[in-house]
């Protein structure tokens, strides 16, 4: 057998909606909070890859070793790589300050051992993955919801997940964004472009807060500012990060009229947890979790919602 997968894909992506639904012939899985990674097992050889085709091999070792482990000649799978609280519920920060051992939750299965699935329909993508994973330790089948959407989304909320994803069971694997594939959020988190900040006042070092934007067409618009969440390392941290970004003009068409503030070419991004959006498309009540490496800056979008 050919220990070599012919072919790399990008991911298939959800289409956020504003509100939970039930659809006959969907399933309803958690929306984890983590690092999407697409995993290639070629023989012996395992290569973890971010959404934006980053080797994060060494970076998940664990993972690497658990796919590795796997009794499959070559397998590609899908699925988000994080980190659990007590309550067993993922959580972006522990996963991005190395505070929790990191878990593989797997959702597709895309090849295996010679046979390309893209086209099957997921109810049978699914059944190969559950016959393949062992569902336990570092890698498990990601947790289905209830089979009610309405229900799954009660339940989501009630076990404080970030959301959860809901897939037609019909569909093939499309390397684009897709309505086969649709998530609801119950927290808001989101990724931002760092488009400059604001003077530290007080007993603040380094700066005050965070400028952020995100694209609407190819503007990269204001979205609010983000003074929490920050330690003193990280402060110093982002700080040092943020000098070789120095820019004298802004990069947001519509910058806040504040005096001192620095601007910054728009390089980095950062996770955002926040309350809602304002009728003036604003975040309210925003802290910040931690930077993001796993996507570019013009995925950062100010969000539209299917009806």
């Amino acid at each position: 057998m050919e220990e070599r997968i012919p072919f790399r894909v990008q991911p298939m992506l959800a289409t956020l909606v504003a509100r939970a639904f039930d659809k006959p012939g969907w399933i309803y899985e958690e929306k984890y909070d983590g690092y999407r990674i697409l995993a290639y097992k070629e023989g012996s050889r395992v290569t973890l890859r971010s959404r934006n085709g980053k080797d994060c091999t060494e970076t998940f070792a664990a993972v690497a070793d658990a796919v590795r482990n796997i009794r499959a000649e070559t397998l590609l799978l899908d699925g988000e790589v994080v980190a659990f609280d007590r309550h067993r519920v993922s959580r972006f920060q522990l996963l991005q300050k190395g505070n929790a051992a990191p878990s593989y939750a797997v959702f597709d299965c895309l090849y295996r051992n010679g046979y390309d699935l893209r086209k099957a329909p997921l109810s049978k993508r699914r059944a190969v993955l559950e016959k393949t994973i062992p569902n336990e330790g570092t890698i498990f089948v990601s947790r289905q919801l209830s089979t009610n959407g309405i229900r799954a989304y009660e339940e989501a909320k009630e076990k404080g997940y970030e959301g959860l994803v809901a897939k037609d069971l019909a569909s093939r694997y499309v390397e684009q964004r897709s309505t086969k594939w649709l998530k609801v959020k119950v927290h808001q988190e989101e990724e931002f472009v760092i488009a400059g900040y604001t003077a530290p006042s007080g007993t603040r070092i380094c700066f005050g807060a965070l400028l952020l934007g995100a694209y609407s067409g190819d503007q990269l618009v204001f979205v609010g500012k983000v003074g929490t969440g920050f330690s003193r390392a990280a402060l110093r941290s982002l700080f040092g990060q943020f000098q070789p970004l120095i820019r004298k003009t802004p990069s947001l068409v519509d910058p806040p009229r504040q005096a001192e503030l620095t601007h910054l070419n728009p390089k980095l991004i950062a996770q955002i947890a926040f309350e809602e959006w304002t009728a003036d498309r604003k975040l309210r009540q925003p802290v910040f979790l931690g930077l993001r490496d796993d996507k570019t800056p013009e995925e950062c979008r100010v969000p539209e919602t299917e009806p």
